[in-house]
């Protein structure tokens, strides 16, 4: 007789209140040192900030703190020094948002392009997000220096760059630029890798040029792309500080006061921390209207 091997039954799965209800429980217990210091340090201080902005909190002891509801907010709207920080921010943001993709766009093209060393060049390319931005902040101080500057230097000129009024904002656009390139650039090299290369060799049998190839081609597929690192560009240069502090603390005269720095000086130099949580609020609602109205422009487009 021949033996017959027979496949065995594959285990069946538990089902049922009680196997679903001790998954669910296993899978909390494993989120759940990921989740406490999310709820500690994120949602937390939100939460706090925002019911913060509701108060009259001042620095001291003997300040009572009290509900004032939108009172804040209204004082806000009226403050002219929060609408120059709004303005200011917007230029910033806006203008190194733009003038940075367009850059690390080209440097992207660049290094994707078959090159000596291109590995190397690469590396390089990154070296500023490796760097703190306290310690990039004082290295182009060192650049925008009046006497021994390279800036001055090159061009031949005696401009106090981070004093003057007329040149202190587009100087900080240029390092904000700079220190933002290389994880923009990043991003959009590995899109470009990612691009199939029999789309740009069946453009190339019908005799497509570089623009057309790049046109037709590659902004389509990176389209995705650019709408991520565009928007997560826009939020960071709206929230920094820390570089604009370190190079004009938002001088001379407020003309480098991001909406950031006027926050911190509302609550840090006067005290005024209720303030300040409504100005932060207002901050975010603004940019997440910004934010809705680019991504539902761009979703537009596609569909």
């Amino acid at each position: 007789m021949t033996a017959t091997m027979t496949r065995p039954a594959p285990p069946r799965r538990q089902t049922g209140r009680g196997g679903g209800s001790r998954q669910s429980r296993e899978m909390w217990m494993l989120m759940l040192p990921a989740l406490v210091p999310v709820l500690l340090f994120s949602v937390g201080p939100l939460l706090y900030g925002i019911g913060l902005a509701f108060t009259d909190a001042e620095a001291g002891r003997n300040h009572v703190t009290s509900f004032v509801g939108l009172a804040n907010f209204g004082d806000l709207l009226a403050d002219d020094e929060f609408w120059s920080s709004i303005r200011v921010g917007l230029i910033w943001a806006v203008s190194v948002t733009v003038l940075q993709f367009l850059a690390s766009l080209g440097l992207a093209l660049l290094l994707n392009q078959k090159l000596w060393f291109r590995g190397l060049a690469r590396v390089l390319a990154v070296v500023p997000w490796a760097m703190p931005p306290v310690v990039i902040g004082l290295m182009w101080r060192l650049v925008y220096h009046p006497d021994a500057g390279i800036v001055n230097s090159t061009l031949g000129t005696d401009i106090n760059w981070l004093a003057d009024f007329t040149w202190a904002l587009p100087a900080i656009i240029v390092m904000g630029i700079w220190s933002g390139m290389p994880q923009t650039t990043v991003v959009l090299l590995a899109g470009l890798q990612g691009v199939p290369k029999e789309l740009y060799e069946a453009v190339e049998v019908d005799g497509a040029g570089s623009w057309r190839r790049f046109w037709n081609i590659t902004l389509p597929q990176l389209r995705p792309i650019i709408v991520t690192i565009t928007s997560l560009d826009f939020v960071w240069n709206v929230n920094q500080f820390s570089l604009v502090y370190v190079l004009t603390q938002g001088g001379p005269g407020g003309r480098t006061r991001l909406p950031m720095l006027f926050a911190y000086e509302e609550a840090f130099r006067y005290g005024f921390f209720g303030y300040a949580a409504t100005l932060g609020l207002t901050i975010v609602i603004v940019v997440l209207a910004l934010l809705g109205f680019y991504l539902w422009r761009q979703l537009r487009e596609v569909s």
